[in-house]
């Protein structure tokens, strides 16, 4: 085989897996009139086009679109949902827009069981594949310098220019595990622009002196915990162990990710979209994710805990949702809180909530009452029939615990 055969293979193979990407992604956003109203929304995947300049990443080009390496610009894609409805439309206040920022190995889609039914609140929702995922831009991880703050930034600024690009003068920021954590980075630098921030799930709340250890005498957990930890200090991504696999070990593993951790989806048909958006995303060249042990220790303790810093950050109001059965530990959140009470005024208000039959992907485990946990949190009434979160107790609350 020739060179130019090799390459040509090569650029095929890629154009083939975004576009299988594509297809899967169209799959989802057909499911989300399954969970609300099918009628009254509009939905739409776009591509925003920010300065390369914003963003402190060395001098590279986006690795799904070779072909595009004089361009200036990078891509952010979202999707955006919007409420069509008139009925006492005039009669409900003006909301900001909420802005989803996805956890890692994730993407904008990923939401697709809350898009709808959050639009009825929020009358636009916007949901983003952060840069370095999905179908946004995805250069080499390289930043300008090897700091904390600059792989920070590569997250916040993209986000910012995005939100400039799209004349969103202020929103309801909410991010998701990881998203959580550069939804805290960005609300430090820009907190005019944001609303309310909602944590869901966030990683890198608390402090940890020393290395992280597991409480459990499993061996076969303790093996798994030891080569997690090996993996992560030598920057060996989930995404990067899914393209060594074949494709058929790959898919497998992926099913049985759905089916162990996230049983509430019992139609085949919605396994099977999901499956080929969480497998394909991740097999894509990966970027985003090399980010992972500049910002978190082994395994998901902040370098620089956000226990710290939300308490100084410039928004009026900060919530936690986390799952009953989250592998999070909500008394992160509730540190946070007691840290903000104590302070008075000058730091947000913070509240903690729960909801049940969930774990760390809430928002798919429990869509209903993870869509009410949003409404309250950005302080709306649940509609009739909805069910409540509860707030966090710490004396009821009994943490998951390795097997």
């Amino acid at each position: 085989m020739t060179l130019a055969a090799l390459f040509t293979s090569a650029a095929t193979t890629l154009a083939k897996r975004i576009e299988t990407l594509r297809t899967a992604e169209a799959g989802l956003v057909s499911l989300t009139k399954n969970f609300g109203n099918p009628e009254d929304y509009h939905i739409e995947v776009f591509d925003t086009l920010i300065p390369k300049s914003c963003v402190p990443i060395k001098k590279s080009d986006c690795m799904l679109c070779p072909d595009k390496n004089d361009d200036d610009n990078y891509i952010i894609h979202a999707v955006r949902v919007t409420d069509t409805s008139k009925d006492g439309k005039d009669e409900i206040p003006r909301r900001a827009p909420l802005v989803l920022m996805h956890g890692y190995c994730n993407a904008a889609l990923y939401f697709y069981r809350n898009l709808n039914g959050l639009r009825k609140h929020f009358q636009s929702v916007y949901s983003i594949d952060m840069f370095g995922w999905g179908l946004s831009s995805r250069p080499k991880f390289k930043t300008t310098d090897n700091t904390i703050e600059s792989a920070e930034d590569v997250f916040v600024e993209s986000l910012e220019a995005w939100r400039r690009v799209n004349k969103i003068e202020k929103m309801t920021l909410a991010g998701h595990s990881m998203g959580g954590y550069f939804s805290v980075a960005y609300c430090e630098k820009y907190p005019q622009r944001v609303d309310r921030l909602i944590l869901i799930s966030p990683v890198g709340v608390p402090h940890l002196d020393g290395e992280h250890e597991i409480a459990t005498t499993s061996f076969t957990a303790r093996a798994f915990f030891s080569l997690a930890k090996t993996f992560w200090k030598n920057n060996i991504t989930p995404g990067s162990f899914i393209r060594s696999l074949s494709e058929y070990r790959g898919r497998d593993l992926v099913r049985r990710y759905i089916n162990g951790r996230i049983p509430a989806i019992t139609s085949e048909e919605e396994k099977e979209v999901l499956c080929e958006y969480m497998y394909t995303n991740n097999i894509l060249p990966g970027s985003g994710e090399y980010a992972l042990n500049r910002v978190l220790k082994p395994i998901a303790y902040a370098r620089k805990p956000t226990v710290d810093r939300i308490p100084k950050l410039k928004v009026s109001n900060v919530t936690f949702i986390y799952g009953l059965n989250d592998w999070m530990d909500p008394s992160g959140g509730a540190d946070v809180q007691n840290k903000c009470e104590e302070i008075g005024e000058q730091a947000p208000n913070v509240d903690v909530y729960t909801v049940r039959n969930a774990g760390h992907l809430m928002f798919l485990e429990n869509w209903e009452e993870f869509n009410s946990a949003m409404i309250v949190a950005d302080n709306g009434v649940i509609p009739t029939g909805s069910p409540t979160p509860k707030k966090y107790d710490a004396s009821t609350y009994s943490a998951p615990r390795f097997n």
